[in-house]
């Protein structure tokens, strides 16, 4: 970290959008944050979005929240009139999935889920068995004496991820899992301490579900989402993109910058989220990313203005 920022001493604030959009040929964006607040499409995203496009740029979606998949995403972005492909929508439920094809899990093996329907029906999409998920939030632990609870010896690896149905049945079958099963993955989707599930407050996030089972276990989770660099390295392979010509933009410091960072890009911090101007130039905080602005769309206004 203290390498990041002996080379990243401070952000700049963004004047000339056309510069760093000329500098790059792909844009990541996170989603919650910077394309829209729980529901509510940000002001100006359509437009930027068509004028990126307009110059040939290619756009990436990506978000940490498995509580969805691609496909129901891609039903959010066309409720809120945005036009935007499954292929360029990359969450974190398709991240697990995707990792555990990258390591060749094997198919007779299944997959225990912390988490909601985003990662069954990723899961499902990638050909793996699994169970447990939301089927699992009602299942109660009966402690009398001499219970002994029995566990899937087939399951091979537990995914976990933002789950609002989370009980101590699914801890203590994760639990035993990673614990008793030789070889068990223990596989995050994030570790994001809060989310956004309405614009009032913050709220506990999908950290929390795996520090349930990090503190249960004693392990480290492997985590597929951000600031991880596998997605990142997914995405260079899968559109032949060098991440020198990637640049990601987000809300979130810990996750959003980081993962640039992580993975070689440049990055551009919107203070239209969870990051203040205030967060971001605090003396405490060690990320600082090459630009910030107040949301994306300064990128039109920006632009007229360098003309």
């Amino acid at each position: 970290m203290s390498g990041t920022t002996a080379i990243r001493a401070s952000a700049q604030r963004l004047e000339n959008a056309e510069e760093l959009i000329d500098s790059v040929e792909t844009f990541i964006f996170d989603c919650d944050g910077v394309i829209w607040k729980g529901d509510s499409l940000i002001d100006g995203v359509p437009q930027t979005l068509d004028m990126l496009r307009e110059k040939g740029k290619r756009l990436v979606f990506v978000t940490n929240n498995s509580t969805k998949s691609r496909k129901q995403y891609g039903k959010k972005f066309e409720t809120l009139g945005l036009s935007v492909s499954q292929e360029e929508i990359f969450a974190s439920s398709f991240a697990a999935a995707a990792y555990l094809k990258s390591v060749d899990f094997p198919k007779d093996k299944k997959v225990y889920v912390i988490g909601e329907e985003g990662i069954l029906k990723e899961l499902e999409l990638a050909g793996f068995q699994y169970l447990g998920g939301p089927a699992d939030g009602e299942k109660k632990i009966e402690l009398k004496p001499g219970f002994l609870m029995e566990h899937d010896e087939s399951v091979g690896a537990v995914v976990v991820g933002f789950d609002r149905y989370l009980n101590y049945y699914k801890i203590q079958y994760g639990t035993l899992c990673i614990r008793e099963n030789p070889g068990c993955l223990f596989i995050a989707t994030n570790r994001d301490a809060v989310t956004h599930l309405t614009d009032a407050q913050e709220w506990a996030g999908g950290g929390s579900m795996v520090g349930a089972i990090r503190g249960s276990t004693q392990k480290e989770p492997l985590v597929a989402g951000k600031p991880s660099t596998f997605m990142m390295d997914y995405l260079a392979n899968e559109f032949g993109i060098l991440k020198s010509q990637i640049c990601m933009v987000g809300d979130r410091l810990d996750t959003d910058i980081l993962f640039g960072q992580n993975g070689g890009c440049k990055t551009l911090l919107v203070l239209s989220g969870v990051t203040s101007l205030q967060m971001l130039q605090s003396p405490n905080n060690l990320i600082q990313p090459d630009f910030y602005t107040d949301r994306i769309s300064d990128m039109l206004s920006l632009k007229a203005a360098s003309v």
